[in-house]
C-alpha cells in the first residue's frame, strides 16, 4: 500500500486506530456490557491503548508478520493473497500482544493472572481477525488509496 515511511507510518497509524477504537468498544462490553459509561471507558484506555498497539506495531509485529508471510506467499502470488496472509499474521501477533497489555493493565498479575490472559486472547482473537479481515483491512485500504492515490510515471520517462 504505501510507497515511503512516511505513507508507511500514516497506513500503520490509521489501521492501529481503527482497530483499537473497535476493539476497545469490544473488551469494554464484553468486561462492563453496554452501560451510560461505554463511551468514558473506551476513552479513558484509548491513548494509551493505540501508543501500546503502535509501537507493538511498527517495533516487534509488524517486521515479524511480513517475514512469515514472505517466507510462506511467493513474490509473484497475487496481491490478495500477499495482503490475507500478512493480515493474518499481524492479527495473531497483535491479539497476544494487546491481550497481555489489555489482561496487564486491568487484572494485573496476580493469581488468576492465566486464565484471564487466556480467555480474553481468544474472545480478541474472535473478534479481531473477521473485523481485521472484512471490515477495518478494507476500510483502512480504501481510505489510503482516497488519500495517496497511485502516482503514475509520465509516458517516456
Amino acid at each position: 500500500m504505501d510507497s515511503n515511511k512516511k505513507e508507511a507510518l500514516i497506513f500503520t497509524s490509521m489501521m492501529c486506530f481503527c482497530m483499537v477504537v473497535f476493539m476497545s468498544f469490544y473488551n469494554v462490553i464484553m468486561v462492563n456490557g453496554v452501560s451510560s459509561r461505554l463511551f468514558a471507558d473506551v476513552a479513558a484506555g484509548l491513548l494509551p491503548a493505540l501508543a501500546v498497539a503502535l509501537f507493538c506495531d511498527i517495533v516487534v509485529v509488524g517486521r515479524i508478520a511480513k517475514g512469515l508471510a514472505f517466507r510462506i506467499v511467493k513474490p509473484s502470488a497475487p496481491k490478495i493473497r500477499k495482503v490475507l496472509t500478512i493480515s493474518c499474521f499481524m492479527v495473531c501477533g497483535m491479539v497476544i500482544l494487546m491481550s497481555l497489555y489489555g489482561t496487564l493493565a486491568h487484572y494485573g498479575f496476580g493469581d488468576n493472572f492465566f486464565r484471564h490472559y487466556f480467555s480474553v486472547l481468544g474472545l480478541n482473537f474472535i473478534c479481531a481477525l473477521p473485523l481485521q479481515l472484512i471490515v477495518v483491512g478494507p476500510l483502512t485500504r480504501f481510505l489510503f488509496t482516497r488519500m495517496f492515490p497511485v502516482r503514475t510515471a509520465a509516458p517516456g520517462l
